[in-house]
């Protein structure tokens, strides 16, 4: 076993809440996803084995949907109910100034390539309006609305079309403001959105075309980075690199700072690499493809990007290897108790690339101050029925205007909302 180093003040956990191992078969079967060797705490350092440990296998469950009466499970004190189905792989959820709810339905084959609006008139928590809001895009996933406009990051692009609160279907004609690079390995077609707190700036994910640079770098310009720009498209610029595939993006609370979720990579054993969350430092380099977890030199790349691995930051938060942590929602409300306040919400997709299967959850993550400050813990489980089989994989989560947690479930074309009792 390898010690790694890392300079994080505050407690982490890779893994599960012990309450997971419970005597119900559900209980049991979640507890085996997330991995028999899951559970350790980070304070001054984190264990991890060497490179090819174990075998690198690939190991897909059937998503077999949801059955009748069946839903995912929250801590007691929590009400888990349906918000929206039959929707086509929706991925990404965005709420609107006026509570608006935006979903984005996209797939990497046979992908619906629209945009849904869901609108609880009467505040219910049941959306009594929906419509097709914007169809015929490319792969979208990021939304936003800014100044009039109402943003889509395509896989190829970001468009921007005129907007004016409450409508409910763009009809005036966008623009592309910006080229991004398309496509992707496994998935990394994903383009989310975030704007600073005054709207001068956005930031724009774009994950790598590769597991680990197999198909030359020169097929990684402007990847595995989050872009800066303005909202007209000008001023481009990195913010920061080395990040695989940054997806989730939200701003701590009572802070100016950046955080980001990563799906790390793939291919080094059951227990590496780790998937983090992490503040981004502008400027700042993550280790992607040269190193992972700080300066942790990843073998395949046989040595190069030594001066980029000696400044390689180590992220913050380890959130398990192979979860494919995606979503990432900061719960900036007061409606749940108050340990979750401030405290950072993660959809994890879940693993193909691991012997157990790990992730298909939603954890959480406690903050103080906006930093880390105690372990992270599992929050919505109950996707798993079996080595074998899922009933949904949870990605996007977005934070309601009401305190509720909206949890996009793509496989299972559903998305379910988590209220406090």
């Amino acid at each position: 076993m390898k010690k790694i180093h890392v300079l994080v003040g505050y407690l982490a956990t890779v893994g599960i809440l012990a309450s997971c191992g419970g005597n119900t078969k559900q209980e049991k079967d979640e507890a085996r996803a997330s991995g028999p060797d899951s559970v350790q705490t980070v304070t001054d350092s984190l264990v991890l084995p060497a490179p090819f440990a174990t075998e690198s296998v690939t190991n897909r469950p059937e998503e077999a949907g949801w059955p009748e009466g069946k839903m995912p499970v929250a801590p007691e004190g929590f009400t888990v109910m349906k918000f929206a189905d039959k929707l086509k792989n929706p991925r990404w959820t965005y709420i609107g100034p006026n509570g608006d709810i935006f979903v984005a339905e996209s797939a990497t084959k046979k992908s619906a390539d629209r945009i849904t609006l869901l609108r609880d008139v009467n505040k219910d928590g049941v959306p009594e309006l929906r419509e097709i809001f914007l169809e015929k895009l490319k792969q979208p996933l990021g939304m936003m609305i800014l100044k009039n406009h109402f943003y889509v990051a395509n896989t190829d692009g970001l468009y921007r079309y005129p907007y004016k609160e409450g409508d409910t279907k763009i009809t005036g004609k966008g623009e592309k403001i910006i080229e991004l690079p398309a496509g992707g390995y496994n998935n990394h077609w994903t383009r989310n959105l975030l704007a600073n707190a005054d709207g001068s700036k956005i930031y724009i994910s774009v994950g790598s075309a590769s597991n680990v640079a197999e198909h030359g770098m020169d097929t990684e310009i402007r990847r595995a980075n989050i872009l800066e720009i303005n909202p007209d498209g000008t001023g481009e610029r990195i913010y920061a690199s080395g990040l695989r595939n940054p997806v989730g993006m939200d701003w701590a609370p009572g802070t100016n700072t950046l955080w980001t979720a990563v799906n790390e990579r793939d291919k080094l054993g059951d227990e590496l690499v780790p998937d983090y969350i992490t503040s981004v430092k502008d400027g700042g380099f993550y280790g992607w493809p040269y190193s992972y977890f700080g300066q942790n030199k990843d073998p395949r790349m046989k040595g190069a990007g030594a001066d980029l691995v000696a400044k390689a930051i180590v992220p913050d938060v380890p959130v398990g290897s192979h979860t494919a942590s995606l979503g990432l929602a900061f719960y900036d409300k007061t409606r749940f108790p108050a340990k979750y306040h401030n405290g950072a919400f993660v959809g994890q997709h879940g693993s193909w690339n691991r012997s157990k299967l790990s992730g298909y959850k939603v954890v959480f993550v406690p903050f103080k101050n906006g930093k880390p400050a105690g372990n992270m813990e599992d929050f919505l489980t109950g996707f798993v029925d079996s080595e074998k089989k899922v009933f949904g994989r949870p990605v996007g989560v977005t934070i309601m205007n009401d305190g509720s947690l909206l949890v996009v479930d793509d496989s299972g074309n559903t998305i379910w909302r988590v209220v406090a009792k």
